[in-house]
């Protein structure tokens, strides 16, 4: 059953990445941590996430918007590194009721249309992308909020996932050797899971990127605050 669980969870975060930029944690995670532990469980998923996250960025490569990438995207994956190396030690249930209260904010104002007032430039974009990657790497998902703060950006919705794809890579890069430096032991043991986990989340991306097309772009943005919305409530309810 549990190998069942994972493959699952694999298929719907693979698919929910291609159409809103996260998922493959925020779904994979608690799947695996029900028979791990949370630390181990982020270990274990940067795996399938880094490969998922790879396959997305080729299909998607010709959409990216490199000028986010510089500035938000760089910016990330520092604050990624530094959040992923105070995950080893400290993770505590305060930050994650903070963390669901941002989702449930950044949510809303996208289904409310409120969030259409701000966007992000400048110096903002900088400061943007190093205190989403420090809060995900801290907390071990960092899809959710990384896509929070990509929604400040004025681009339509293969661009969003694109670019969004970028950053994530860029972060796995970061974050990936440290897990595995800490957990690698440990990592053996689960190579079954984590095999089968890769394979749900291969399938699933390359069938989110066909439902991505039948997403309206006016729609896009309201799909992805409910989304956002309910990984927020996810949080808060852990």
């Amino acid at each position: 059953m549990f190998d069942f669980v994972v493959f699952c969870a694999g298929f719907a975060g693979g698919a929910v990445a291609s159409i809103a930029g996260f998922g493959i944690g925020s779904v994979l995670t608690p799947a695996i941590a029900s028979a791990t532990g949370t630390k181990l469980a982020v270990a274990a998923v940067s795996i399938p996430h880094v490969i998922g996250t790879s396959i997305r960025f080729w299909r998607f490569r010709q959409e990216v918007d490199w000028t986010v990438v510089r500035s938000f995207g760089l910016m990330s994956a520092a604050g990624g590194l530094t959040g992923a190396l105070l995950n080893t030690w400290a993770t505590n249930r305060a930050l994650e009721i903070v963390f669901g209260s941002l989702l449930l904010l950044a949510g809303a104002s996208q289904v409310t249309g409120y969030g259409k007032r701000w966007r992000l430039r400048g110096a903002l974009a900088w400061f943007g992308g190093a205190l989403s990657g420090f809060f995900g790497g801290l907390v071990g998902n960092q899809g959710g909020i990384r896509t929070a703060a990509m929604l400040g950006f004025d681009v339509n919705r293969r661009q969003f996932v694109a670019t969004t794809t970028a950053v994530a890579l860029l972060i796995d890069v970061a974050r990936v050797p440290v897990y595995l430096a800490v957990e690698r032991t440990a990592l053996l043991h689960l190579w079954p899971a984590i095999a089968l986990a890769t394979i749900g989340v291969i399938i699933g991306t390359l069938v989110g990127e066909r439902l991505l097309a039948r997403v309206p772009e006016q729609r896009f943005r309201t799909i992805v605050g409910t989304l956002l919305l309910l990984l927020g409530v996810s949080f808060l309810i852990g």
